[in-house]
């Protein structure tokens, strides 16, 4: 069977005390009962108004907890949230888990017309947002509590003499919902329970070697599974996590410096800005160690980018999904190895290679990548249509596997190759194909600094958007030095503006409604 699970190597960073350890089970709000025992005074996250230690987190985090018990609100309710990432969502996030509640957090860019569906689907007992939410939250159905007035009651509760009653709270209950689009219309929600999400955590720590003094600067919103597991891994280092989704870009760097950022995450719309904003500025740039690297893979012009900038970084690659949080890291020490690949599995878990039929495939064929493990979640929401079709029993073993619909092969050394979501693969001119390689190679081309390729279909030939300067038949002129002749679009458009999604991914929805009916 080609699979592979992760074993820790010697050479692999191991000083990080509480970071390398992963473990099965555990509470969200456990890793901050954990992190306030041994580090009770370390400075634990901080946004554009100030900063808590873990102590005050925790105070905090116990405060809403008993503001919402108060308030009736039960283990396995739902408390949906639509506000911006702070260190009082943060403190939302830990006090829902202490009080055994569901913590579903929603993009504050969220409309009305997904809002309604989530509100269907979550049936939350409890809404809170802020004044630039509550109205669309209103015209989705709900009556929401305005973070403004409730704080001043958590504030007055963080002096009293704290409650038991986290006891109820189990593994394997609820923690979160994590709602994403993915490629159905209408969002839909992947359940996170206690255990998986604490393993993740755990695991990505003790895999990308966070450290104590390390200081995480974190540009994405909660609401989103990156950002909203860089709080619990942080807590689980001991270190500072910087919540600066809401700073200005043209800041970016210089919030960076003030901060002291060390670790970095980065989707390629976010490293790009960064690289434009370094090669204006003539000062040093923040002692950052690691970029790591999601949502679409970097191109290799911009991971040189970022060394130069950043002399003696690493820039690691990651491959996942929310479905299973991460699924394989590329070592830190190997950052320049293997450019091909996305890493191996996290620690404690496995990843097949197999065929339509569900076989295994031979070591370097491609095939649907599959995930078991303990990070695998056990489905949507109130979708069991969907929960069917992408988590599978193991016909064998009777594990849970997750079925990712990505594509992609293992070489020799089990290192993931990735190549694309079924939806990305495509024959054209008979030659079988996928867009990742397509805007891979749109990347290499000098002053190109976006690229979104999108596949044949009964209305239009494979096209080719892009960021940059130049004119299209350059860009098609330089494709063709790097691709067959088959895989070359046959549409060409440059952009000055790219169209990104509320997480800085490109938004290939809006890019597909520019070509309908475009008669190309």
């Amino acid at each position: 069977m080609v699979s592979h699970s992760y074993s820790t190597r010697e050479d692999s960073d191991t000083s990080a005390g509480p970071a390398a350890r992963y473990e099965l089970g555990g509470l969200v709000h456990g890793l901050l009962d954990e992190a306030v025992a041994e580090a009770p005074d370390a400075p634990a996250i901080r946004d554009s108004a100030g900063g808590w230690t873990y102590r005050e987190l925790d105070e905090h985090s116990r405060a809403v907890a008993a503001w919402l018990r108060a308030r009736g609100v039960r283990r396995g309710d739902r408390v949906l949230l639509q506000l911006p990432t702070t260190r009082e969502l943060a403190a939302l996030f830990y006090g829902a888990s202490r009080a055994g509640a569901v913590f579903v957090p929603l993009n504050p860019a969220m409309k009305t017309f997904h809002l309604r569906q989530v509100v269907a689907n979550a049936e939350p007992v409890l809404v809170i947002g802020d004044e630039t939410t509550a109205d669309r939250l209103t015209e989705a159905g709900t009556n929401p509590l305005l973070i403004a007035n409730l704080w001043p009651e958590v504030e007055e509760l963080r002096g009293r003499p704290a409650e038991s009653g986290t006891q109820e709270v189990r593994p394997d209950d609820v923690a979160t919902l994590v709602y994403t689009s993915g490629s159905t219309a209408a969002p839909k929600a992947v359940i996170c329970p206690h255990a998986q999400v604490t393993f993740a955590s755990r695991a990505l720590v003790q895999v990308l070697g966070y450290r104590a003094d390390d200081v995480v600067f974190c540009r994405f919103p909660m609401s989103w599974d990156y950002g909203l597991y860089k709080v619990l891994m942080t807590c689980i280092a001991r270190c500072e996590i910087i919540l600066a989704d809401r700073d200005s870009d043209l800041l970016l760097l210089r919030r960076m410096r003030e901060t002291g950022a060390t670790v970095v995450p980065l989707v390629p719309s976010l490293a790009t800005m960064i690289i434009t904003l370094a090669e204006r500025e003539a000062q040093p740039q923040a002692p950052v160690r690691l970029f790591t690297n999601t949502g679409a893979a970097l191109p290799q012009a911009t991971i040189d980018a970022l060394r130069t900038h950043f002399p003696g970084v690493r820039v690691v690659r990651q491959y996942g999904q929310t479905e299973a949080k991460r699924i394989t890291v590329m070592p830190p020490q190997e950052d320049a190895e293997r450019p091909g690949a996305v890493g191996l599995p996290l620690p404690g878990t496995r990843v097949l290679i197999l065929d339509p039929e569900g076989r295994p495939v031979p070591t370097g064929d491609s095939g649907e990548i599959v995930a078991v493990g303990p990070h695998v979640m056990p489905g949507y929401w109130k979708n069991p249509e969907q929960t069917a079709k992408s988590f599978r029993q193991d016909p064998d073993t009777g594990e849970l596997r997750l079925h990712t619909g990505d594509y992609g092969s293992l070489d020799a050394d089990g290192y993931l190759h990735f190549e694309g979501r079924r939806d990305d693969m495509f024959k054209r001119k008979g030659f079988r194909m996928s867009t990742v390689e397509i805007e891979s190679a749109a990347m290499d081309i000098p002053g190109v600094r976006a690229a979104a390729a999108l596949p044949p279909s009964d209305k239009h030939d494979l096209a080719l958007f892009v960021e940059c300067d130049l004119p299209p038949r350059t860009v098609l002129k330089e494709l063709s030095r790097r691709l067959e002749p088959a895989k070359v679009p046959g549409i060409c458009r440059v952009l000055s503006d790219f169209p990104l999604t509320q997480h800085g991914k490109n938004a290939r929805k809006e890019l597909a409604r520019m070509l309908d009916g475009s008669g190309e």
